[in-house]
């Protein structure tokens, strides 16, 4: 395991799972299932998963939705808001630096161990941190991703449904 605390699944397992839950919400009478991943590499297996179902629903009005922008929001869409904000790169990072670790202080600050992020460390991935320093990570800046992740999001759904 690359980070502590993950579970690892194969590919093709992750992705019946998808088609598992989205069959039995389909089921329970939703019309619009929205795959979203917050992850880069699961991005292909959301899109093969909702390929296939709309495939065996092409006779209903039943529609699954593997939704890219959210995970674009908060990768670079994020990113990009806190560079123009003055944030380096290496701030930023990939995982559980400054963009990561401020997103989780707007929405589960318990989450985030502040004593670590207040010492004077330099981190590295031995910690799970990836290219980047948590240390300036505030709820005001996780707020502003959050808000800019959702806005996209919404309208990225929005789009999707309305193309029936």
């Amino acid at each position: 395991m690359r980070f502590p605390g993950t579970i690892s699944i194969p590919v093709d397992v992750f992705e019946r799972t998808l088609e598992a839950a989205a069959q039995s919400l389909r089921q329970h009478g939703f019309r619009d299932i929205v795959f979203l991943g917050d992850h880069g590499g699961y991005q292909e297996a959301l899109q093969r998963a909702a390929r296939r179902l709309n495939a065996s629903w092409t006779r209903s009005p039943v529609r699954a939705h593997a939704i890219e922008d959210y995970y674009r929001a908060a990768d670079s869409g994020f990113a990009g808001a806190l560079r123009q904000r003055g944030y380096r790169d290496d701030e930023i990072g990939t995982h559980a630096a400054l963009a990561d670790t401020s997103l989780t202080l707007a929405i589960a600050p318990d989450k985030v161990r502040i004593d670590a992020l207040r010492d004077n460390v330099k981190f590295s991935p031995a910690d799970g941190v990836y290219g980047g320093d948590p240390r300036r990570a505030s709820a005001e800046l996780g707020k502003l991703g959050v808000d800019l992740i959702v806005a996209q999001t919404v309208a990225a759904i929005r789009r999707d449904v309305a193309r029936r």
